[in-house]
């Protein structure tokens, strides 16, 4: 039995929770926040056994195996590091931080403790994602030349909602613009060409991204995020001899549709219950089972790879949050 915490007590922490019961093995047995109020409403709400009113309280169970850490992005590393020193494996939510240098501290933490370490991409632990992944390596659709994703929400927010507070690392790259570009990464690998643009908002996160990445084998990606309406949040993979669509959501699809050269397009359901997000939660527990520090699926390379170009986008675009 994996006994799991969770750090926070907003709608993907949740919505985690929700997932968790679906995840043979898992016991949710503590919930953590900043206050007591929060914590203690979340363990009603999802029959959690403790709730702690700090970080440090729940990172010192002594009876928590794992924690998901849930918060807004720009304290995800405070919250991670809080739980790798209680010795704790984690899964912190994507991105993993805001940039590269302290995903970089994380994941050196986490190895020099001995301790496990994901980011909760869980896009890369989806078994219909797997499933292209290895019609691709089997080559269905031959040798891969473009990936096409994009993610756009329609918004408006307010000025003081997380996606556009710069202090909470908001913007559309950092929540948005990750699914695309690690669908990118993980069907090509990293780019070695980058070109990006984007329109700020007035506190000076972007709101509306393209990205077009090369690779010198002469595949290209053309990626968006956006909050300023609504896309149709899809994907789709080509290559010399067929291409891969998934449809909405391409993160988690109902299906995808496989097209080859010659033949009728085949149809390939997914076989999902709950929201998906069990598979990151299996994931954690099977590689702690098998005493792994860090995920096949999720490695800590991919995290910094993906980290590394989020950061050369921002750059690039003019967003900062130092």
């Amino acid at each position: 039995m994996t006994r799991w915490g969770i750090l926070a007590t907003g709608n993907i922490a949740a919505r985690f929770a929700e997932d968790l019961r679906l995840v043979p093995d898992a016991e949710l047995v503590a919930v953590g926040s900043r206050t007591r109020e929060s914590a203690e409403l979340f363990a009603r709400r999802h029959d959690v056994p403790r709730a702690y009113a700090s970080w440090a309280e729940l990172a010192a169970d002594p009876d928590l195996d794992a924690i998901y850490v849930a918060t807004p992005h720009a304290a995800h590393h405070e919250a991670a590091l809080a739980c790798l020193a209680g010795g704790k494996a984690v899964l912190v939510e994507k991105p993993c931080t805001l940039d590269l240098p302290t995903t970089t501290e994380l994941v050196e933490t986490a190895r020099a403790r001995g301790l496990f370490l994901m980011e909760a991409m869980w896009m890369r632990t989806n078994p219909l994602i797997l499933r292209v992944l290895e019609l691709i390596r089997d080559g269905a659709i031959g040798e891969v030349t473009h990936v096409r994703a994009d993610f756009g929400v329609a918004g408006p927010f307010p000025p003081e909602h997380r996606m556009r507070a710069r202090t909470l690392g908001g913007g559309a790259l950092l929540d948005l613009g990750v699914y695309p570009l690690s669908l990118a990464h993980l069907v090509l690998g990293v780019p070695q060409h980058v070109q990006a643009w984007a329109k700020l908002t007035p506190e000076a996160v972007d709101e509306n991204t393209g990205m077009v990445l090369g690779w010198d084998s002469g595949a290209v990606a053309t990626l968006s995020c956006g909050m300023v309406g609504a896309t149709e949040i899809s994907a789709s993979i080509t290559g010399t001899t067929g291409r891969i669509d998934l449809p909405e959501l391409f993160f988690r699809p109902a299906h995808v549709v496989l097209h080859r050269a010659g033949a009728e397009p085949e149809t390939i359901p997914a076989d999902l219950t709950g929201g998906g997000y069990q598979y990151e939660a299996i994931e954690v527990q099977r590689c702690l089972a098998a005493g792994l520090t860090e995920s096949p699926l999720v490695p800590h390379s991919a995290t910094l790879e993906v980290m590394g170009l989020i950061d050369d986008i921002k750059a690039r675009i003019g967003v900062s949050y130092a």
